[in-house]
């Protein structure tokens, strides 16, 4: 007979052990939704009660019924392997014969920088700012929305990304052309954060507790976000009401709808500008070990993939097809040749058979 959960105490603890990680929110979130609908497929059976063999069949119910993708039910795997071995203290050896979905490989968008233009000029101001910025250093949308003023050095043209994806922080260079906007949205952001000091708010997010440890850092003006959100709301884990950065969400709406306006007819999203941004430096001769750490990738693999989309690849190398209309090209010159030698041939026995023909014709 199968075993009711109290559902509260499970999730509390997952949330608890994720946290004390420090796990991020969006991460917090989707595992805990996984783990809620595993329970729910089975029943609502507490995961200790099932083994190895239930967790292939809801993973095949996803692939097979829901039609998720690979990287999806990777995601249900690892929230899973996660509730397993972190919450419930199940050996790994016990979770044998767990088989990960093959990710397809896919090349990877690449605007031309015609069209690259032809978005960023079309996107409102702010967003315009950020689409530069994404394409100017290739950042990911999230590393540029989390932005805060002090990540920004205008004196040494450089942006620190820190605590990114892959957890080592960077430096990109910052784009001349754009200085003047920023400086000038790192304005409007001090009159914004000025205006929640005196309505009682203006402190922001502080990473690792550095608010415990600076108490009154985090309504310093160098903390705040390049990119606040429009509206304060209240913080889901603290309750805090602060001003987040921009949601990603308005970023991608508005480039969707310009890509759609332009009528380009690729799939283009916010991370196409950092696709373009690695591919555009490779066509004009930046080695790729530079492209590497300026994305921040961990294994130059990954940056690899731009060879296989940069129009400098197979350079001087011609299509057959096109060999064989340069061949069938050359026999048509031929054969013109060939009819205009005959020609010249056929005029030239023509006047030399009336010169004999005349001079017969005067001896008679």
């Amino acid at each position: 007979m199968k075993n009711n959960i109290k559902k509260p105490g499970l999730y509390a603890t997952v949330r608890k052990r994720m946290r004390l990680e420090q796990m991020s929110y969006r991460t917090e979130k989707s595992y805990i939704q996984w783990i809620k609908n595993y329970v729910v497929f089975h029943n609502n059976a507490h995961p200790r009660s099932l083994d190895s063999e239930k967790i292939t069949e809801y993973l095949s119910y996803l692939a097979e019924v829901r039609k998720v993708s690979p990287s999806t039910q990777n995601q249900t795997l690892c929230a899973l392997i996660f509730l397993y071995k972190k919450i419930l203290k199940i050996e790994p050896n016990k979770l044998k014969n767990l088989v990960r979905a093959k990710k397809k490989k896919y090349l990877p968008t690449v605007l031309s920088q015609k069209e690259v233009i032809n978005v960023i000029e079309n996107l409102p101001k702010l967003q315009r700012i950020i689409a530069s910025l994404l394409y100017g250093t290739g950042m990911r949308l999230n590393e540029c929305l989390r932005l805060r003023v002090k990540d920004i050095d205008f004196e040494h043209n450089l942006i620190f990304i820190v605590n990114p994806k892959e957890g080592r922080s960077r430096s990109v260079p910052l784009p001349n052309m754009i200085k003047d906007s920023l400086k000038e949205q790192l304005k409007k952001v001090k009159r914004v954060h000025n205006k929640d000091l005196k309505l009682g708010f203006g402190r922001v997010f502080m990473p690792y507790a550095l608010s415990n440890k600076y108490p009154n850092a985090n309504k310093e003006f160098k903390w705040q976000y390049v990119f606040p959100s429009t509206v304060l709301s209240k913080d889901p884990r603290s309750g805090e009401t602060r001003r987040h950065h921009l949601y990603d969400n308005i970023m991608q709406k508005a480039v969707a709808k310009v890509v759609r306006e332009t009528r380009i007819q690729k799939k283009v999203n916010c991370h196409t500008f950092r696709h373009s941004f690695a591919t555009h430096l490779l066509e004009s001769g930046t080695d790729i070990r530079t492209i590497q750490s300026l994305l921040g990738h961990k294994n130059v693999k990954t940056t690899m993939i731009y060879t296989h989309v940069s129009k400098n690849r197979g350079t001087g190398t011609k299509s057959p097809l096109d060999n064989l209309e340069l061949r069938a090209a050359n026999q048509d010159k031929s054969k013109q040749l060939s009819s205009e030698k005959l020609g010249h041939k056929i005029q030239l026995t023509n006047l030399i058979t009336r010169f004999i023909n005349k001079v017969t014709k005067k001896f008679k």
